[in-house]
């Protein structure tokens, strides 16, 4: 492109794009330089030559030196100062039609013709106007190409950091390290540095700063020193070392401080000081409190634990005191060989660790040590890995207790079965005197038929000898056996009553602890809301408009939530009082009121809706199943006792000629002594699976007409029901494949999802009779009439649910437990406002 003057072209256009076209240049020449000298900036200001010899600075200045001037000469050979002409044809790249590129040409034909002549002046005229127009063209100032690893950006990273956390200030001392710099300007001199361990939390010290004659300091700190000058002009001698040093030269020492002993530097402007070592001393553990057993059964022991510079780490080691076991029983032969129990301690999550008190929770429940008389060594470790441990703790292992006399005896002996497999025979033979009259101890048919299951898998491995793996798995049998007695729920509400008095009856004759008896008591609450509801039911399901009459003068009664909330309340606070006799009483006149409670009718004397009929046909097809499920249990009992067939257990319930009652087996013949009451009395036709199956079907088809669709309610009526379905399906596979048990239990699925259901149906049916106002109807105000036991309206439609908004049995003394736990948990966070740490500390100390 020829170069003319006077173009129509904004100067500044030309000149910024010429100033573009060099800083290319430029850039592409002395990246490298650049990049050098960046990285050697950042790494003055950074102070890194401090930090190393000075025999390594003087080798990096060389280097350093080197690759500037290669850098530097590469750049000078590659560089090419761009001119007008390349500025204008790079400003003329951006425009359309390159006007520039026309201007600058002549008119090769027709410089004759007056009409072609005119052509080109008006050509050159629009081409004018657009380089008129002309703006700065942009550099391309990448260099991907040149530094594919971007060098560059790594070194403007460095200088970034080295602005940001450096010091300009700094560049200006590594002249001081010059060869004869140090000795020119101020002679021979040392600095040092005395560093602590860091779990010590202590600053370091610089030496040249300690006027003093002592210098004490923690055991384990680093000394540093450096000198400066002439070598030999500066000696160190010292006796705190393992090793110690007399008249060291060497311009960068350092050593670890072990011992107390002295410590001087001779020459120029020498010191002398006396090391005092603060020693490091050994953590100290030990048990704070007694061990005892949580509610759920978890062992709580508190230990305090205490140390200079705080506690890493901690361990507990439980060992079996054999001397104080008392061999009687199962435990008179020799214990197998038992590794003894290792837990971590728990430890601070915030807060100093030197000096704190934490409580170690862990479950031993399960462990064949679990109340037997154990030691228990606490271990603490410090941070420098001295370790400490406390004095033996002697106490019997806490774990869960059982109440039931029952499971306290299947716990027993599965203690004896892990303590020696010697034990195996004795264990099978007092099993089976357990469950030699099974109507007088268990109350759970499905408990009985595990125990026997377990039984005859025990005397089974017993003919070929029990191995390790077996002995687990009995164990684990007998476990879920005596937590299913103790915990499991029963079908009936009453007995299920009974038993919770009778579970805190044994707490309190047994001396359990407060957590326990609380837990004891909120199940009695439970337990005793579920009979006031399964009451109320029945009477609306039987359409029984008559009372329940006290036992001898007949007599109704009539009680109001608070009353009964008072009586419980009372029981409680005698409990936590030690007034265990007068408790007892309370709690035995609480037992016989509840029995003689009188249910009024629930329902009016009008026709029936579709949700009440949808109710009784549940009812009945819950009354049908828990027939079933007696016949199948019928069924299995015969198994475990053949002789029934003579008709002499009285335990049998089925076999003809036999003294039980119901069906006979053996098709539609006769019945015994007695009608069946869960079947009311009538021969099933067919097989137990086609009858399980026969009333699948007849729950599905009720399933269609449920009413309450699209609430919460009714669909998780409808999803109990399904699950109950599914769980007949399950007992009906089993009923064909002749595993009675495992049917049973998935009979025992299927009833409880049925009254999951029901109860999930009458809430429904009461949502929706509040919604319609149905209180002015007469069937409203027959129910506005009837009042359930404790002189609550009872829900609409037959729910066994209230409308009252009343306090269900919850226990107060727990919840209020649970609020200053709370409150406590809050108290600890930091990070709080400090107004609201300060009000929960007042509520702390209120309360």
């Amino acid at each position: 492109m020829s170069d003319k003057q006077n173009l129509p072209i904004p100067r500044l256009s030309v000149w910024m794009t010429h100033a573009g076209l060099l800083a290319e240049q430029v850039l592409r020449a002395f990246w490298p330089f650049f990049s050098v000298l960046m990285a050697v900036l950042a790494a003055l200001m950074l102070g890194l030559h401090d930090l190393v010899r000075v025999e390594i600075v003087w080798g990096a200045a060389v280097v350093v030196a080197i690759a500037l001037l290669v850098s530097a000469i590469w750049g000078i050979r590659q560089i090419h100062l761009p001119s007008r002409a390349e500025a204008l044809a790079r400003l003329d790249e951006t425009l359309p039609g390159r006007p520039i590129q026309a201007l600058m040409d002549d008119q090769a034909i027709g410089a004759g013709d007056a009409d072609s002549v005119a052509l080109w002046q008006a050509h050159k005229a629009r081409m004018a106007d657009r380089a008129a127009q002309a703006r700065v063209a942009k550099p391309n100032l990448r260099l991907a190409s040149r530094d594919p690893y971007a060098l560059r950006y790594a070194a403007l990273l460095a200088l970034v950091v080295a602005v940001l956390f450096g010091s300009f200030w700094r560049i200006g001392s590594v002249a001081e390290m010059a060869p004869g710099t140090a000795v020119a300007g101020q002679g021979p001199t040392w600095e040092g540095w005395v560093e602590p361990p860091r779990y010590t939390g202590l600053p370091t010290l610089y030496l040249a700063d300690q006027t003093g004659p002592t210098l004490s300091i923690p055991q384990g700190s680093r000394v540093t020193l450096r000198f400066y000058g002439e070598v030999g002009a500066h000696s160190l001698t010292e006796t705190s070392s393992p090793l110690g040093a007399e008249a060291a030269t060497e311009t960068e020492q350092d050593f670890t401080v072990a011992r107390s002993g002295q410590m001087r530097i001779d020459g120029p402007a020498g010191r002398d000081w006396m090391v005092d070592v603060i020693p490091d001393t050994p953590p100290s553990i030990a048990v704070a409190d007694k061990a005892e057993a949580e509610a759920g059964g978890q062992m709580k022991l508190p230990f305090a634990a205490s140390d200079d510079y705080g506690i890493v780490s901690g361990s507990a080691v439980i060992e079996l005191d054999m001397a104080s076991v008392d061999r009687r029983y199962g435990l008179t032969t020799d214990p197998e060989p038992r590794e003894v129990i290792e837990v971590e301690l728990p430890m601070p999550i915030t807060g100093d660790r030197a000096d704190f008190t934490e409580d170690l929770i862990e479950d031993f429940s399960q462990h064949p040590w679990a109340h037997l008389p154990v030691r228990i060594t606490l271990m603490a470790r410090d941070a420098s890995d001295q370790e400490s441990t406390s004095d033996p703790y002697l106490t019997d292992l806490p774990a869960r207790r059982f109440f039931d006399p029952l499971v306290a005896a299947v716990i027993e002996q599965r203690r004896d079965l892990l303590w020696s497999r010697t034990n195996a025979p004795r264990v099978a033979q007092v099993l089976r005197a357990i469950s030699h009259r099974p109507e007088e101890l268990f109350r759970s048919d499905t408990a009985y038929l595990r125990l026997r299951v377990t039984l005859r898998r025990l005397e089974t491995f017993n003919d070929y000898g029990l191995k390790d793996k077996q002995q687990a798995e009995i164990a684990q049998a007998l476990w879920d056996l005596a937590v299913l007695i103790e915990d499991g729920t029963l079908a009936d509400a009453l007995e299920r009553m009974r038993r919770a008095q009778e579970r805190l009856t044994e707490a309190m004759q047994n001396g359990a602890s407060d957590e326990e008896i609380a837990e004891l008591m909120q199940e009695l609450r439970e337990a005793t809301q579920d009979y006031l509801n399964q009451l109320q039911r029945l009477a609306q399901e039987n359409g029984d408009s008559d009372e329940r009459q006290s036992g001898q003068n007949g007599e109704s009664m009539q009680m109001t939530q608070d009353d009964l909330q008072a009586m419980m309340d009372r029981i409680q606070e005698l409990m936590e009082q030690g007034r265990m006799a007068e408790a007892q009483q309370a709690l035995e006149e609480f037992q016989q009121m509840m029995e003689n409670m009188r249910v009024t009718q629930g329902q009016g004397q009008g026709g029936q809706s579709e949700g009440q009929q949808a109710m009784e046909g549940l009812a009945e097809t819950l009354r049908e199943q828990q027939g079933l499920s007696d016949q199948a249990f019928r069924d299995l009992q015969e198994q475990f006792n053949p002789g029934a067939q003579a008709g002499e257990n009285q335990g049998n319930e089925g076999r003809n000629g036999g003294q039980g009652r119901g069906e006979s087996h053996e098709g539609q013949g006769g019945q015994g002594q007695g009608s069946d009451q869960a079947g009311e009395g009538q021969p099933g036709e067919g097989s137990l699976a086609d009858r399980q199956q026969a009333l699948r079907q007849e729950l599905n088809r009720q399933q269609q007409g449920l009413p309450g669709a699209g609430t919460p309610e009714g669909d998780a009526a409808r999803d109990a029901l399904g699950r109950a379905e599914g769980a007949m399906e399950e007992a009906e596979e089993a009923l064909r494949g002749n595993d009675l048990a495992e049917a049973i239990d998935r009979q025992s699925e299927a009833m409880e999802a049925l009254r999951e259901g029901m109860r999930s149906l009458g809430e429904a049916m009461a949502q929706n009779q509040q919604n319609q106002s149905g209180q002015g109807t007469e069937e409203g105000e027959a129910q506005a009439n009837s009042r359930d036991p404790l002189g609550r309206n009872p829900g609409a439609a037959g729910s066994i649910s209230t409308d009252d908004n009343l306090l269900q049995g919850e226990d107060v003394y727990r919840r209020a437990r649970e609020l200053l736990d709370e409150i406590r948990r809050r108290t600890g966070e930091t990070d709080r406002p400090e107004i609201e740490l300060e009000y929960l500390k007042r509520l702390l100390e209120r309360f």
